[in-house]
């Protein structure tokens, strides 16, 4: 016997879950806001996703999928340092973005340390090679570096749900820059 078709764009609807994850957290979203912000039943919020944590689970995975196309464009630049002014700046704008809400799903999210953990690896093979490449000496503690600049990025984010501006976050990725390593 075949099911009857959904009557709801699936992506859309995933969309929506992922905004309102990340304007009100995991934990303080109910099924009964999902559903009204994804414009469909329980039981089909059921069908389609599992349950609440299924659904949270694939609404951050595109979320993070989304966001790593950034930070991959910017570990791909010649320096370190250049990588890292790019991430935080890109980190400043996209967390002041009036099109979606204030700060990162990601960055606060408790739920999402395994995220973060991945971001923090990324950010470290980057120093990694810089250090590799002759742009960061190599005394720098890369994993402490990189701890710090996630650290940076999470208070970024936090600053932005609180209604910080793009400047001020900006500001923010400056002051963390004066840290860096001289060569």
């Amino acid at each position: 016997m075949v099911g009857r078709p959904r009557s709801f764009d699936r992506d859309a609807a995933l969309a929506a879950a992922v905004e309102l994850f990340w304007r009100s957290g995991y934990e303080a979203t109910s099924i009964a806001m999902l559903t009204s912000a994804m414009g469909i039943t329980p039981p089909s919020l059921y069908a389609a996703f599992g349950d609440k944590r299924r659904l949270f689970e694939e609404a951050s995975a595109a979320y993070f999928a989304r966001t790593c196309e950034g930070l991959t464009r910017a570990v791909e630049l010649p320096t370190a340092r250049e990588a890292v002014v790019r991430m935080l700046h890109d980190t400043a704008r996209a967390h002041t973005d009036v099109a979606t809400p204030p700060g990162c799903l990601m960055l606060t999210e408790p739920l999402l340390d395994g995220q973060r953990e991945v971001l923090r690896r990324l950010v470290r093979d980057r120093l990694d090679r810089g250090v590799e490449e002759g742009d960061l000496p190599a005394s720098v503690a890369t994993d402490q570096l990189a701890a710090f600049l996630v650290a940076v990025m999470r208070g970024m984010s936090g600053c932005a749900r609180d209604g910080g501006t793009a400047e001020d976050l900006a500001g923010i990725a400056d002051t963390a820059m004066a840290a860096w390593p001289a060569t």
